[in-house]
């Protein structure tokens, strides 16, 4: 919830949501970042225009009781602003300015405002460039590919022919922990109890969806 709030970008549910109609729906209208669109509509066009009727349609159909049972998520859901407030903008401001002398002007516009440009361009180039450049080594049917430079500047999110493969996989990837921060995060929480139920897939049926639907040649590039 907590980095869910420093990053702004919707609560956990509406995110959750826009991520499930995104799944559910690839490069179609129902999919809020539609590829198909261009290149800029999937990198940030689809927050400056009006959502395609689709998307509230189908998103209309999805099942979201699980987050809306969630006490968490509800208690982020109703006090979204002020949390958004202190976790992205003040918090962040303020650590330089108290442990090291910071003015208050440099920390805002450089914690806060550049951090917050950096962080969206990071989390956009997912829904972009890992939709473009790379390669598909678990399924070349789809738009979602493997790239190495978005899973570093988004820590671990790059390997999106995986994810799009094996959305149930918590790893979201064949990437070592060298480069899968995210997961790194994750395992780290389940060693403290925090995390449980994690799915992932086995050898066997990642491999065996490489020879039938994908390039299994690439797979190599996919687990470094």
């Amino acid at each position: 919830m907590i980095m869910n709030s420093s990053a702004l970008q919707n609560d956990i549910i509406e995110w959750a949501r826009d991520h499930r109609c995104h799944h559910k729906w690839t490069d179609t209208h129902a999919d809020p970042h539609n590829t198909t669109r261009g290149f800029f509509f999937a990198h940030m066009g689809w927050l400056l225009v009006k959502k395609h009727p689709q998307i509230k349609e189908q998103g209309g159909k999805l099942d979201l009781s699980d987050l809306f049972a969630d006490p968490v998520c509800t208690f982020q859901r109703k006090y979204y602003l002020p949390l958004v407030l202190i976790f992205c903008f003040l918090l962040p401001s303020a650590i330089p300015v108290k442990f090291w002398g910071e003015s208050a002007f440099v920390a805002f516009y450089t914690a806060g405002i550049l951090r917050y440009c950096l962080l969206l361009h990071a989390t956009w180039l997912i829904n972009s460039a890992a939709h473009k450049f790379g390669f598909k080594p678990y399924d070349k049917a789809i738009s979602p590919v493997e790239s190495v430079w978005t899973t570093v500047t988004a820590i671990g999110e790059g390997g999106h022919n995986f994810h799009h493969t094996f959305p149930q996989d918590y790893r979201t990837s064949e990437y070592s922990l060298k480069l899968n921060w995210t997961r790194l995060f994750i395992d780290t929480c389940a060693a403290l109890g925090l995390v449980y139920d994690r799915k992932s897939f086995s050898e066997e049926i990642i491999q065996r969806q490489c020879e039938k639907h994908g390039n299994p040649e690439q797979r190599g590039k996919a687990i470094l």
